[in-house]
């Protein structure tokens, strides 16, 4: 998932966060804790940040009376920086990980993309601490077409280079992945800074590990409230298996924003009213009952 930011955006504080045994991270936080209400966790895309994918989304959530934290993947922008190895349940453990250390015990993880499969993960997981789900242009897994299995697949032997290749090897390869992405995305000095704080090894693993996920066994026993965001022209996840990814979870609701993979930085106008429709939703689920999805 990309983001293309118009002009310089409004962000939420931040501030630098020890997780025990796993590093340091930094978290932007904002909107009123209330007594018995689930935090919302944003989990980003993959090779975007926290801010590029969720930039819009922060205030009108804040706004809707959420309270709201959001952190980098490790690897990505600002997110963890150690010796393992990028995965997906790695990044769930961290989601984790941070909630526990800024005091909570109700969160509702709200993943966009490759943070959808982070989300569904957390769940699993973590079962103590997630009490609903919110899912955007998402799906069970993204080796759905040939097409996707072979590319994919050749980010799992690309993912390896890295850890063996020199320093300079490492950093020419960044600058040239970096600098494709730019002239496609067309961004601006901010979402190219952004874009530029990333570990070309994190990112390259975190393909391989998108590529080797499914929840197709297990996705059917989530038993807390779910919304699923259709992306309706999305060409990236296409909407039939967003729309599985819904009808696989018992008492989920689905909501469609009329744009494609990046409709949630670039149409925000779309993305953002079906988002706060379907956090309102689990949240009002989330008071009716622990079980109230099924």
């Amino acid at each position: 998932m990309e983001a293309a930011a118009t002009e310089l955006p409004w962000l939420p504080p931040g501030r630098a966060v020890e997780l025990p045994g796993r590093g340091r991270t930094f978290v932007r936080e904002l909107g009123e804790r209330r007594p018995g209400e689930p935090t919302l966790v944003l989990l980003h895309g993959w090779m975007v940040t926290a801010d590029l994918n969720w930039f819009p989304s922060y205030a009108p959530l804040a706004e809707a009376g959420h309270h709201v934290i959001a952190f980098d993947h490790h690897g990505h922008g600002r997110g963890l920086r150690n010796t393992e190895r990028f995965s997906i349940a790695g990044c769930a453990d961290d989601a984790a990980a941070v909630a526990r250390a800024l005091g909570l015990e109700r969160v509702v993880p709200v993943g966009y993309s490759m943070g959808g499969l982070v989300a569904q993960l957390m769940w699993r997981r973590h079962r103590d601490l997630v009490r609903g789900l919110v899912l955007c242009a998402t799906s069970r897994n993204f080796r759905g077409t040939v097409g996707d299995r072979v590319y994919f697949g050749g980010l799992t032997g690309i993912a390896a280079a890295p850890r063996w290749a020199p320093g300079p090897l490492r950093e020419q390869a960044f600058a040239r992945l970096l600098a494709r992405r730019l002239e496609t995305l067309g961004l601006t000095p901010w979402g190219a800074a952004e874009i530029a704080r990333h570990d070309f090894r994190a990112l390259m693993e975190a393909g391989a590990s998108m590529g080797a996920f499914s929840s197709h066994r297990w996705i059917a026993e989530v038993d807390v409230p779910t919304a699923v965001v259709v992306t309706t022209a999305d060409g990236k996840v296409p909407p039939l298996r967003q729309t599985k990814l819904a009808s696989s979870i018992p008492g989920c609701e689905v909501f469609e924003a009329d744009g494609d993979h990046h409709v949630c930085s670039r149409q925000p106008d779309q993305f953002v009213p079906a988002l706060l429709a379907a956090c309102a939703s689990v949240r009002n689920r989330c008071r009716s009952g622990p079980r109230s999805a099924g």
